[in-house]
Order: structure tokens, then sequence, then C-alpha cells
């Protein structure tokens, strides 16, 4: 029987609703600086899945100081050589930091394990340290959320075809891509083996239906309040000083300095 199509969330709603959790993620922002908390959210899920959006309205109001994103480039040779996660140790958070995973060390697990970037015996030790290493760094106070962006291979397919038509957008569309399509099976056998060996009480993966961007949007980040018990800081009194009265200071000529033209007046 075929599951019933949830509607899209009304435009209006979501921004009215994303606008009230941003305020509440600004707020989740400064309780993690004022406490000195360290927070690590993961995004993984499929192509076109939605993460990469969700990632933008989660830190459009943040502070690139407190809140950074970590999407890492495929390792050097250098890291090759590296113990597995020891270049996304490197990335986790100081006191007082967020830090956003756009896909993470679970690539092993997924686009290396299906494209045959990695052997069998490296993708088998990830999966045995895997849970040993997130549970260390929860248990060293690291606050931990996984995120699985779940998205149909119709809607998947709809949205590739829009990156190929769209000009501005026709960037994300890569071969890899591509090729996630022909594979779409070996994609959903990775995630579930993926699920079975690391959805740890420590740090469980929470799945985002994600067909209905909005409404995945509200959901994921909602939901990502809810999981960490932070309180109002109250900001610091700022007053604005008076403007000083002028000492003769006087702008060079315009002519002296290049000015950018005023294509805002041709339009």
């Amino acid at each position: 029987m075929a599951e019933e199509k949830t509607e899209k969330v009304p435009r209006k709603t979501y921004e009215k609703e994303l606008l009230r959790l941003q305020t509440e993620l600004v707020k989740l922002q400064e309780w993690v600086r004022a406490e000195g908390a360290r927070l690590v959210v993961i995004f993984e899920g499929r192509d076109a899945a939605g993460k990469g959006g969700t990632i933008k309205r989660v830190t459009e109001h943040l502070n690139p100081r407190v809140a950074r994103i970590a999407a890492l480039p495929k390792p050097t040779e250098r890291e090759r050589t590296q113990w597995y996660f020891q270049r996304y140790v490197e990335q986790l958070p100081a006191a007082g930091e967020i830090v956003l995973f756009d896909r993470s060390w679970y690539n092993r697990a997924g686009v290396e394990h299906v494209m045959g970037f990695c052997t069998k015996e490296e993708y088998q030790l990830f999966l045995r340290q895997c849970p040993i290493f997130e549970r260390m760094l929860v248990e060293d106070g690291i606050m931990l959320r996984k995120y699985w962006f779940s998205v149909s291979d119709a809607a998947q397919q709809e949205r590739f075809q829009r990156r190929l038509e769209d000009p501005l957008r026709r960037w994300k569309l890569s071969p890899m891509d591509l090729e996630s399509i022909t594979r779409w099976e070996d994609y959903s056998r990775a995630k579930d083996e993926m699920l079975v060996h690391t959805d740890i009480t420590e740090a469980p993966w929470y799945v985002v239906e994600s067909d209905d961007k909005r409404r995945a949007r509200l959901n994921m980040i909602a939901h990502l309040l809810e999981s960490v018990p932070y309180q109002d800081v109250e900001p610091p009194v700022l007053d604005l000083p008076k403007r000083p009265a002028s000492k003769g200071y006087q702008r060079p000529p315009r002519d002296l300095q290049n000015y950018v033209p005023d294509h805002a007046a041709t339009l």
C-alpha cells in the first residue's frame, strides 16, 4: 500500500516558524558560549537530500566565530596515511563552540564503501571503531547530534533535474551525484548497515524525512533545540556613546580615490 503524501508546509507558515526557531538558535548559541559547552551536529544523507539548505538556515543568524561549518574535501596523500578519524578530530569544537559537519567521518560508511574508495578491511574497522570513538566524544562532554536526511528516489531525481537546468545550481551536480542514481540500492544497504553498527544509546541517529524541504528544516531545527538543555542568557547592557564633536577632519576629494561604478543607477 502506497504511503500517503504529506502536504507541503505553506510558505508563510514556514517562514514564520523558521524565524522563531532561528531566534531560539541564537539563544542556544549564547548559552553554548556562556557555558563553555561543545556541540557537534552531523548532517548526513543522500545527494540532494537537503543537508546544505538546512545547514544554511541553521547558521544564517549565528556568529561564525561560535558556529562554524566543517565540510572537508577529499583527504590528501598525507591524510590517507593517518588514523582515519584524525583529520576530523582537528575540527572538533573547543569550549563555547558549535561545529556542524556537512558530511563527516561517515563518508567511510557511505560513498567510500559503495564506490570502492576504501578496502573491505578499512570499512569493517570503521564500523568497529566508530561507536567507540563517539562514546569517547560524549564521555568527554561533547554533545553529539546525528541527523540522516532521507529522500525518496523520485524527489532526488527531480532535484537533480532542476540542478541540471539551473545555471546557478549546476555546480552542485557532480559525476558522483549521477553515479548515485544507478547505485541507489547499494547506498540503501550501506545506510542500513551503518545504522545497525552506529545507532548507539550515547549518540543515536535521527532520521529526517526530507521530500518536503521546508518541513525537514523545521523538524530538524526544532528537534535539535529540544535535545539541548539551553537557557536564556542575559546579554550585557550596552549603551551607544554620544558621537564627539568634530575636530576639523575633512574627507579627501573623491577624485583622489577609486570608486565602484554605480551599476544600480543603470537599472
